[in-house]
């Protein structure tokens, strides 16, 4: 029995992936402003400020506000570049029967009340590769989410996922 107490009270500290924080307890709102976008894609900064938000709220810890005033923590992007390169070819016809997707960010999470940056990453690049649909051949990235709308609610879904689980976990 004492046996049992003793394990118990001296646990060892592991808890389940993508659950923990490492943010300071103080913190229960984080305000998400629109990321800014310096790229063609049109609604892309929309579509990613908006998985972000979802994945934070997803994690059932912090209220997120869309805001930077009256919060306790600041999340700002900025979409820096956004490319599409064909990544391989139909060996019959010779056009591109996959496309690499590469996005880079620059994020930063800030402590309102200490000023002090919690976590960054001034180039954070995303990578993600999809299959070509018929005819396809544009490497512009509009031109590209434009034709395939569901490649970027994919990626959108996977940056932030990432982005937050490196946030929360001090990745």
């Amino acid at each position: 029995m004492l046996v049992c107490a003793w394990a118990a009270t001296t646990a060892c500290g592991y808890s389940l992936a993508g659950r923990g924080s490492f943010l300071p307890a103080y913190i229960k709102t984080i305000g998400v402003p629109t990321f800014t976008n310096h790229t063609t894609v049109f609604n892309l900064e929309t579509l990613l400020t908006q998985k972000v938000r979802a994945e934070f709220i997803g994690r059932g810890k912090y209220q997120v506000l869309p805001q930077g005033s009256g919060v306790d923590a600041l999340l700002t992007g900025e979409v820096t570049s956004v490319t599409v390169t064909p990544s391989s070819l139909n060996p019959q016809t010779q056009l591109a029967s996959r496309y690499a997707i590469t996005m880079t960010a620059k994020i930063e999470l800030r402590d309102v009340r200490e000023n002090k940056v919690l976590w960054e990453n001034p180039s954070v690049v995303f990578r993600q590769e999809y299959e070509a649909t018929a005819g396809r051949s544009a490497t512009d990235p509009a031109a590209f989410f434009q034709q395939d709308t569901d490649s970027l609610e994919r990626m959108s879904t996977d940056f932030a996922r990432t982005i937050v689980s490196a946030i929360l976990e001090a990745f």
